[in-house]
């Protein structure tokens, strides 16, 4: 028996106010939430939006 777990897929997902976050791939996208482009292992996800969300402040404080 194999203890192998293959890591979940997710995406980087952004909402109106340009936050980010990361989402599994195989639950639907909760409401007012776009995919971003990017998928990957959750870590890789959290990689890439430490790279692109520079300014943590919702759009709208901005």
């Amino acid at each position: 028996m194999s203890t192998d777990v293959t890591p979940e897929e997710h995406a980087v997902v952004v909402n109106h106010e340009e936050q980010y976050s990361t989402w599994p791939t195989s639950r639907p996208l909760p409401v007012g939430w776009q995919a971003e482009g990017f998928v990957g292992s959750k870590e890789a996800c959290l990689d890439h939006v430490e790279s692109v969300w520079t300014d943590i402040r919702p759009a709208s404080a901005r």
